[in-house]
């Protein structure tokens, strides 16, 4: 048995980061897609050049075609227009929606067992179209977003409390962005709830900055979205399917009547494993939550509504 495949489509920052998080873990080869001619392939023989320095000697191919992907384990989709100052996520819709569909018919032609990671936004959304072209089942088609968004939560817990973020866990769950759910009971600090660590201002203050990291950061950068946490967020879930870890973690899968949402896909805590999104796992929520994440359903269902008439089925 050699190494399992991964494809990344879309060899732009985030593509191109996930390739090397990937590489460098020397248990995967990696195939790295985009229409770009030369850029796929430069990264990738730059990455492959990079082998001999940090220790790997996984392969990696960059193309501007699919023939390469045949057998992929796994494919993470960065692909589409990203976000520019002024852009909200669903501004991308029908730019990314096209986008999508290409390649998620590619990817499947080709890999009938592959299992997608969605990173291009709007993130749910994509998930549904992924989904609808592909005809794969649920457990195949996830979005990356409530892995970000948990790490953004953490990260800024960490700093505000002067702790480790090894011992900080939040789960983020709902849609990707401003419809974000976090769940407070579940978000704890060494296993005390942050509720008692921070007055109730200051978490409301870092439950907005979590809403906004991905605008924050893009009014930072001017010409480009965020790519480091949202690479090694894509990353931490390819490895998650692989190794078979069965680790629970905030997925934009659809729901099929768990936590009142029906054949919506959205953000909630799931266990990742070789089947993909093998369970969404339950958690009790408070009514506020649970009207919140309702809400961030309808946000997504309405959306997915108006793309549907894009879709080439």
């Amino acid at each position: 048995m050699g190494r399992p495949k991964v494809t990344v489509v879309g060899a732009g920052n985030v593509g191109g980061t996930t390739a090397q998080r990937l590489v460098e873990k020397n248990c995967y080869d990696v195939v790295l897609v985009d229409i770009v001619e030369g850029v796929p392939q430069g990264k990738a023989l730059d990455l492959s050049q990079a082998g001999p320095v940090c220790g790997y000697d996984a392969k990696v191919v960059g193309s501007n075609g699919y023939a390469e992907t045949q057998g992929s384990s796994v494919a993470v989709i960065t692909s589409g227009v990203p976000r520019k100052p002024g852009l909200s996520r669903d501004d991308l819709l029908a730019t990314n929606a096209k986008i999508v569909q290409t390649v998620a018919r590619e990817l499947v032609s080709r890999s009938p067992e592959v299992i997608l990671i969605m990173v291009t936004n709007p993130l749910d959304v994509m998930v549904h179209v992924a989904q609808r072209v592909s005809k794969l089942p649920n457990q195949r088609v996830l979005g990356m977003a409530g892995v970000l968004d948990s790490a953004r939560f953490r990260s800024f817990i960490a700093a505000e409390l002067d702790v480790s973020v090894h011992d900080v866990q939040a789960m983020v769950l709902g849609g990707h962005g401003d419809s974000m759910v976090p769940v407070m009971r579940y978000t704890t600090v060494a296993g005390r709830p942050l509720s008692e660590w921070l007055p109730k201002d200051r978490l409301e203050a870092m439950i907005k900055r979590t809403r906004d990291g991905g605008a924050e950061i893009v009014n930072l950068l001017k010409t480009g979205s965020a790519f480091y946490a949202p690479s090694a967020a894509a990353a931490e879930m390819v490895e998650a399917i692989l190794k078979d870890q069965k680790r629970v973690l905030p997925c934009a899968v659809r729901c099929e009547g768990e936590y009142g949402v029906n054949g919506v896909v959205v953000g909630v805590p799931v266990k990742l494993g070789r089947g993909g999104a093998e369970a969404i796992v339950e958690y009790d929520l408070a009514p506020d939550e649970r009207a919140a994440l309702a809400r961030s359903a309808e946000a997504v269902a309405e959306l997915c509504g108006a793309v549907e008439r894009l879709l080439v089925l």
